[in-house]
Protein backbone atom coordinates (compact mmCIF):
# COMPACT_ATOMS: atom_id res chain seq x y z
CA UNK A 1 0.00 0.00 0.00
CA UNK A 2 1.46 3.45 -0.80
CA UNK A 3 2.42 5.93 1.54
CA UNK A 4 2.12 9.72 0.64
CA UNK A 5 4.88 11.43 1.62
CA UNK A 6 4.07 14.78 -0.03
CA UNK A 7 2.30 16.92 -2.69
CA UNK A 8 4.62 18.57 -4.69
CA UNK A 9 4.56 21.96 -6.13
CA UNK A 10 3.06 21.42 -9.74
CA UNK A 11 0.71 18.61 -7.69
CA UNK A 12 2.40 15.38 -7.95
CA UNK A 13 2.04 12.92 -5.58
CA UNK A 14 5.55 11.79 -3.78
CA UNK A 15 4.56 8.09 -2.29
CA UNK A 16 6.94 5.47 -0.99
CA UNK A 17 6.06 1.72 -2.76
CA UNK A 18 7.29 -0.66 -1.33
CA UNK A 19 11.28 -0.38 -0.93
CA UNK A 20 11.03 2.69 -3.65
CA UNK A 21 10.46 6.06 -3.81
CA UNK A 22 8.10 7.14 -6.92
CA UNK A 23 6.75 10.39 -8.02
CA UNK A 24 3.36 9.88 -9.77
CA UNK A 25 3.93 6.11 -9.92
CA UNK A 26 7.31 6.60 -11.64
CA UNK A 27 10.61 5.57 -9.91
CA UNK A 28 12.45 8.04 -8.43
CA UNK A 29 14.74 6.48 -6.09
CA UNK A 30 15.51 3.77 -3.72
CA UNK A 31 17.18 5.79 -1.15
CA UNK A 32 17.22 8.73 0.27
CA UNK A 33 20.38 11.45 0.44
CA UNK A 34 21.12 14.12 2.80
CA UNK A 35 21.84 17.19 1.77
CA UNK A 36 24.94 18.13 3.73
CA UNK A 37 26.52 15.02 1.39
CA UNK A 38 24.92 16.05 -2.04
CA UNK A 39 27.34 17.86 -4.45
CA UNK A 40 24.47 20.31 -5.44
CA UNK A 41 23.45 21.18 -1.53
CA UNK A 42 24.41 25.14 -1.96
CA UNK A 43 21.59 25.18 -4.69
CA UNK A 44 19.41 23.15 -3.02
CA UNK A 45 19.27 25.21 -0.04
CA UNK A 46 18.90 28.05 -2.21
CA UNK A 47 15.32 26.88 -2.89
CA UNK A 48 14.22 24.94 0.11
CA UNK A 49 16.65 26.74 2.85
CA UNK A 50 14.71 23.65 5.01
CA UNK A 51 15.71 20.54 2.81
CA UNK A 52 17.76 18.00 4.59
CA UNK A 53 17.29 14.66 2.27
CA UNK A 54 16.90 14.58 -1.70
CA UNK A 55 15.03 11.92 -3.32
CA UNK A 56 15.71 11.76 -6.29
CA UNK A 57 15.20 14.98 -7.95
CA UNK A 58 13.10 15.74 -4.79
CA UNK A 59 13.94 17.92 -1.62
CA UNK A 60 12.90 16.62 1.70
CA UNK A 61 12.33 18.27 4.88
CA UNK A 62 13.39 16.33 7.56
CA UNK A 63 9.81 15.04 8.63
CA UNK A 64 8.88 13.96 5.36
CA UNK A 65 12.44 12.21 5.67
CA UNK A 66 10.82 10.66 8.54
CA UNK A 67 7.84 9.92 6.58
CA UNK A 68 9.65 7.94 4.09
CA UNK A 69 12.38 6.16 6.50
CA UNK A 70 9.40 4.92 8.54
CA UNK A 71 7.59 3.36 5.26
CA UNK A 72 10.93 1.70 4.37
CA UNK A 73 10.69 -0.10 7.68
CA UNK A 74 7.47 -1.50 7.51
CA UNK A 75 7.79 -2.51 3.86
CA UNK A 76 11.21 -4.54 4.83
CA UNK A 77 9.65 -5.88 8.20
CA UNK A 78 6.40 -7.01 5.62
CA UNK A 79 9.34 -8.30 3.10
CA UNK A 80 10.85 -10.13 6.16
CA UNK A 81 8.31 -11.54 7.66
CA UNK A 82 6.94 -13.66 3.82
CA UNK A 83 7.68 -17.42 4.07
CA UNK A 84 9.69 -16.69 0.91
CA UNK A 85 12.04 -14.72 2.21
CA UNK A 86 12.24 -16.74 5.24
CA UNK A 87 13.12 -19.85 3.23
CA UNK A 88 15.87 -17.56 1.50
CA UNK A 89 17.37 -16.80 5.12
CA UNK A 90 17.46 -20.50 5.57
CA UNK A 91 19.02 -21.95 2.51
CA UNK A 92 21.82 -18.79 2.54
CA UNK A 93 22.44 -19.75 5.98
CA UNK A 94 22.72 -23.41 5.47
CA UNK A 95 24.78 -22.77 2.23
CA UNK A 96 27.32 -20.86 4.57
CA UNK A 97 27.45 -23.39 7.39
CA UNK A 98 28.23 -25.93 3.96
CA UNK A 99 31.33 -23.79 3.22
CA UNK A 100 32.52 -23.46 6.62
CA UNK A 101 32.83 -27.00 6.63
CA UNK A 102 33.84 -27.51 3.23
CA UNK A 103 31.14 -28.99 1.54
CA UNK A 104 30.66 -26.77 -1.76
Amino acid sequence: MPTLVKITQDGRKLEVIGLAICLEGQLEAFELIEVKLHPNKRAIWVVLPEATHMAGRVALTREEAEIVTNAFKEAEAQILASPAAINERFRIAAMWKAREQGIE
